[in-house]
Formats: C-alpha cells, structure tokens, sequence
C-alpha cells in the first residue's frame, strides 16, 4: 500500500506548497538528529524528510494524489532469501520456513519506458546543427480522466480476488511435497485495485496512443550513431505515471565530396600531371566555409595530402573544429596529339637524371582502386 505522505507531515491532502514547508520545517526542528538523539526520533526524521522530498517535487506529488507511491519505483519490495529466483526461492521457503515470499501490489502509476526515434541527417546539417519537427507515435496523459484512469467521480476499489495483495498464491504437489508459489493476480494484473467504472476513452489505463509533433533541437558536431535525449518526452506511465525520455538517433547521410573520420574531412582533388608538376590552385566548396582555395605546390606527387587546419567538421562539445585532409590525384593525360607528344620529348630529353625503377607491388602505398575508395575501406575497417 501507498504511504500517507500527507499524514506524516500532519497536513491535508490540498495542503499549499507554504503550508507543507512550513509543517515539514516544525517537525525537522523536533526530530533532527542534532535536537533530538532518540532512535525513534531519527526514524520519524527520515519519514518526514522523504514526505518533504516527495511533496515539494510536483510530479510525485501528481502521483501520490493519483494513489501511487513514487518511492516504490516500478513495484514493491521483494522477499527475502532465494526469493529473486522466482519459483527457486518458493521451493526454498516453503521447505524452510516462511511459506512463499510476498512481493505486493506494484501500484497503478509506474513510469513510463523510454523512446527511440531515428533521424536522418546530412553533413552540413551536422555540421551547423539543426532544428527538427519529428512525428512521435506514443502514449499521452488521458484528456479525460488525467491520468486517475475512472470515469466520473468514481474511485478505484480493491481487488475481491486477491484482496489488494497483488498475488495469488497456488500450492503443487512435486516429489519434495507441497510447494506454494505466487504469482501476479490475474483480475488485477498484480496492482491490487481493480476500477468498477472504467474512463471510456482509456479504458482505465490512464494513458491513450496519440501521435503529435516534437521539436528537436540537433547540436553542431553530432555524428552517425550519437543521440540526443529530450527528457520526459517518451511513453506515460501507466495510471498516467510520469512520462520516459525520448532518445533521437541521429543516422548520417553519405556524402558526394567529403569523408567523415571523427571531427576531420577527407576529400579527393583530381589535379592535370602538369599543373601537378608547375604547382596550382583549386577551389574547393567546404562545408562552414564556401568555396576554399587549396594550394597545390609545384611537383606534387600523386597520393600526397594536403592539410587545410580548422576547415573540418566543430567538435561536439568544444566547437575547435577538425582539418580538411585533400588527398591529390594526379591525372595522366590518356589522348595526346602530334605536338604534345613532341613537347613531352623534348621535356623527356633534358630531364636525363629521371630514371625509371623497378620496385615489389608490397612497396606501392595503398594498393588498386581508387584513393576514395582505398579511403572508405581504411574507415569503414575501424
């Protein structure tokens, strides 16, 4: 059964906020510790502080008015012994004293469990952040009843077949004798109270499915996998306990041109052989930044990287942002007319120091395919 929170603090149940203050600050200046040594005294402290605690907190109290205890978590306390081994702990004491362990009613208003819901984002808008309308399918507060789950000014009653227990007990007969075991009340699904008069819009559960729109506000930085907590915004509780949280699972979209690894982007800028060799500029669209010169130095060999610190992706928490890795690919030209093969002769012909080498395919950086591909084997691999 619940406890009378009202009735250890000596105040009536539409008792103010000032009068609950006030009647738990009387009794605190009589039982404290420091005033009062007795054993009694200290144990009647602890009764009042934990009333206090609960009434002054609105939503424990919505659920002490409701008929819950908050203080009792999801159901109440368990036997002692084997009793958390279920039919074990039966066996136990019915062959050694203290028949089957009583768990009692669990209570009416419970939390609610917690929701995930899945969202998809792209990399700029991780990299900005972003504020999203999400669709929620899940269980609300009654409109009609607000959670007490009665119709009208009906009240909820306790159950005739397990007097209010929450458990019934059967006995069986097994090579070892008699054992009895218990189990939750069929009638009452083990609360203890049964409603004669059900609300008709939520049959009595005090909660009702609905669908309505949430607006979630993504943080700049958040990445594939992350998830963004809103609390109480999850299923209500049964008996229209308090509400879980919903937890948003953020799924990030690949990107055309840039690789994610962590706070740092990788991309692949394809450069002509000679302007490899002369040196150039190439104008990259970054993510935060628009459009980004990348200098190429003169004789850039294929493969190489070029770093462009602080153009990468802000860090969740400290906002510093990574680099842009640009990893350069130096393109051959494959048709060549008369007079671009006689330039590369001639080019070929005072460059006498250039020699042409042999090495093992183990020596060659990266292996076939291409340097994007090679890229997403390397992080997709981790």
């Amino acid at each position: 059964m619940a406890r009378d929170y009202y009735g250890l603090l000596g105040v009536s149940k539409g008792a103010s906020d000032s009068e609950i203050k006030k009647a738990y600050r009387r009794l605190a200046r009589e039982l404290h510790p420091d005033v009062n040594p007795d054993e009694g005294a200290q144990a009647r402290f602890a009764e009042i502080s934990t009333a206090y605690e609960v009434l002054s907190d609105p939503e424990k109290r919505r659920i002490v008015d409701l008929g819950g205890d908050p203080m009792e978590g999801g159901g109440g306390g368990g036997g002692a012994g084997f009793s958390g081994f279920g039919g074990l702990g039966d066996v136990f004491e019915a062959f050694f004293g203290g028949g089957a362990s009583s768990r009692g009613p669990i209570g009416r208003v419970r939390p609610g469990s917690d929701s995930l819901l899945r969202l998809r984002l792209n990399l700029e808008e991780c990299a900005t952040g972003v504020t999203k309308q999400v669709t929620v399918d899940t269980a609300v507060l009654c409109d009609v009843c607000q959670g007490k789950g009665t119709h009208g000014d009906s009240q909820p009653a306790r159950c005739d077949t397990c007097h209010g227990q929450g458990e019934v007990q059967t006995v069986q007969r097994s090579l070892l004798g008699n054992v009895m075991t218990s189990r939750p009340c069929p009638v009452c699904g083990g609360v203890g109270e049964v409603i004669p008069d059900p609300c008709h819009r939520c049959g009595g559960d005090g909660r009702v499915r609905a669908r309505r729109e949430v607006s979630v506000k993504i943080p700049a930085g958040v990445g594939e996998g992350m998830r963004v907590r809103l609390a109480a915004q999850g299923e209500v509780g049964p008996g229209g306990g308090p509400a879980g949280d919903l937890y948003v699972e953020v799924h990030e979209q690949p990107h055309d041109l840039f690789l994610r690894d962590g706070d740092d982007l990788h991309c692949t800028v394809s450069v002509p052989m000679v302007d490899a060799a002369l040196g150039t500029t190439v104008t990259v669209d970054v993510i935060l930044d628009g459009p980004t010169e990348i200098t190429i130095a003169p004789g850039t060999q294929p493969g190489s990287v070029t770093t462009l610190r602080g153009h990468g992706m802000p860090h969740l928490r400290s906002g510093v942002r990574g680099n842009l890795h640009a990893h350069i690919d130096v393109v051959v030209p494959s048709r060549l007319d008369n007079r671009d093969l006689e330039l590369l002769r001639k080019f070929k012909e005072q460059r006498t120091r250039d020699v042409t080498e042999v090495r093992s395919t183990q020596s060659v950086a990266g292996g076939g395919g291409g340097l994007f591909s090679r890229l997403r084997e390397t992080f997709s691999g981790r």
